[in-house]
């Protein structure tokens, strides 16, 4: 029952639909901005700022060329925030994608650090982690994410991963045809495979994508030595408070 979302660049236009759309249904609100020389706003993630259009612009053969496309969470098969969160805040759920559980977190701010795509926020005032949950009390009443429901050029879908990588493969094929030779699907290998796929056309890094993104080794050691120990540590702590709260009702009672 996995679910991803496919992101077709070559039909984005870059009309932030989609971080309005995210915005009204998650009750989000709008952040001041300034204006930096580019297009791109707000220029970066946030606890309220969970998706937004990327402006790359790149000159070549003395033209401006731009590249759209939709950042948020990649809901990372090999997630780096799972691996070190110590809390257990960062669960994957029943669709394959990774969300936070805001009552478990401890505001550690360790998966703000980790992430491999630097796509969570920290609230300050809830001190929680948040980012996109994609739309997870949508889906789970048979709805579409926000974002894709409100695209106007078809360039968001979802679905069963399976069919997204079919989508994913005979539109790559079809841009091959037409002579984009770089064209290319982004996603599907990626830390063991992302939960949103991409449709580049042209190499990742032209669209603000990591082209070879892994876990940091401090990630790893974490998550596999230290998280580990940290559990024992803490239930050991909570064992020796509830002996010596035992104790000292015992000698209440024995006085």
């Amino acid at each position: 029952m996995t679910k991803s979302m496919l992101i077709d660049t070559s039909k984005c236009i870059g009309c932030r639909a989609c971080q309005v759309a995210c915005k009204q249904w998650n009750q989000l609100p709008a952040e001041k901005t300034v204006f930096t020389g580019e297009y791109e706003n707000p220029p970066h993630f946030s606890p309220v700022t969970w998706t937004k259009i990327s402006f790359n612009e790149y000159f070549e053969d003395g033209r401006l060329h731009w590249f759209f496309t939709k950042q948020g969470c990649m809901h990372c098969t090999d997630a780096a925030c799972m691996k070190v969160c110590p809390a257990g805040a960062i669960y994957r759920t029943e669709f394959g994608t990774v969300a936070v559980d805001s009552n478990k977190c401890i505001g550690c701010n360790y998966c703000v650090a980790n992430c491999t795509y630097n796509v969570m926020g920290f609230d300050q005032v809830a001190h929680v982690a948040r980012k996109c949950t994609f739309c997870l009390d949508r889906i789970s009443n048979g709805l579409i994410p926000a974002c894709v429901k409100t695209c106007p050029s078809g360039a968001l879908a979802y679905g069963e991963r399976a069919d997204m990588v079919r989508k994913a493969e005979q539109r790559l094929f079809k841009l091959q045809e037409a002579g984009n030779e770089g064209a290319n699907i982004y996603g599907l290998d990626e830390l063991d495979g992302l939960g949103v796929l991409y449709i580049l056309e042209d190499r990742p890094a032209k669209y603000g994508l990591l082209e070879s993104p892994r876990v940091s080794t401090a990630a790893h050691i974490w998550s596999y030595i230290f998280k580990p120990v940290r559990v024992l540590v803490v239930a050991a702590m909570a064992f020796a408070l509830w002996f010596n709260r035992k104790e000292s009702k015992g000698e209440d009672l024995s006085k």
